[in-house]
């Protein structure tokens, strides 16, 4: 039987695939093959659903990594710099989540307060790094946005491509 967090990924992937309007108790229901009723046990309905699946969302895509990282207090900011590169840019990011999600944040005040978070969450922890190692702050503005803009343009680039980028912001 599908748990929750079953029911949170498949989401995941139908937005990344088709978008935000692809979001539907049937669409959901068929990728997984279970009932409706199962869906409506989990989230009582879209709305429920849909809060459930921004909160999954973000956890999965920063504040996992981010506690992932800091998970050594021992660790010095080169280390944890090192981590998050490692976790991030060689697996390349999902690209098209991302741009999905951004898509849908365009259109929806609810998503455009979750990604703002996302966004600020993610810049004020590479800034952190970036103070921590003695270097400017907007540093770290600047390895995000190669990060997310390398995730935007057509095709996306490749992680050992993100990766290079990174090094050369670092110089």
């Amino acid at each position: 039987m599908a748990g929750k967090e079953d029911w949170l990924n498949a989401g995941l992937v139908i937005l990344a695939e088709r978008g935000a309007p692809a979001l539907t108790i049937e669409r959901l229901s068929g990728a997984l093959g279970l009932s409706k009723g199962s869906f409506y046990h989990h989230f009582g309905g879209l709305a429920g659903y849909r809060t459930a699946l921004l909160a999954h969302y973000e956890a999965r895509t920063t504040t996992r990594i981010i506690d992932q990282v800091e998970a050594d207090s021992r660790a010095t900011a080169d280390e944890k710099l090192s981590l998050l590169s490692a976790t991030v840019l060689s697996r390349g990011g999902d690209p098209a989540l991302e741009i999905a999600m951004r898509a849908w944040a365009q259109q929806d005040p609810q998503v455009a307060a979750m990604q703002q978070r996302v966004d600020r969450t993610r810049v004020d922890y590479l800034r952190g790094l970036m103070t921590d190692l003695g270097r400017n702050p907007d540093l770290g503005d600047l390895m995000y946005l190669v990060l997310i803009g390398g995730n935007h343009v057509l095709p996306a680039l490749s992680a050992d491509r993100l990766q290079t980028m990174w090094a050369l912001a670092l110089r």
